[in-house]
């Protein structure tokens, strides 16, 4: 079984969510846009995506925030977040 880590972030005001195949040769990540944002969309809308692109959560897996800068070393640059969590593809293959 492979394990992966999807992230997700917002970018011109829409979140997307993405799993990074990092050891896999492919033209284009799996991803999933969920249009214009008004919120954060809500583990279940994400749950439901990763499955749409044939990935679950790992067992125990929790989705973690990290805060960065959109221009690293200026402290006035606007703050970005990104959201990350392991998961596996759906029948347990490898991806």
């Amino acid at each position: 079984m492979s394990k992966h880590t999807a992230q997700m972030s917002i970018r011109d005001g829409r979140w997307c969510l993405y799993v990074a195949l990092m050891r896999v040769r492919v033209s284009q990540w799996p991803e999933h846009d969920f249009g214009p944002a008004v919120q954060v969309p809500t583990v279940a809308e994400r749950s439901r995506a990763l499955i749409a692109l044939g990935f679950v959560f790992t067992e125990g897996a929790e989705w973690e925030w990290t805060e960065y800068s959109e221009t690293p070393d200026d402290d006035t640059s606007p703050v970005r977040l990104l959201a990350s969590v392991q998961v596996r593809s759906l029948d347990g293959a490898v991806s």
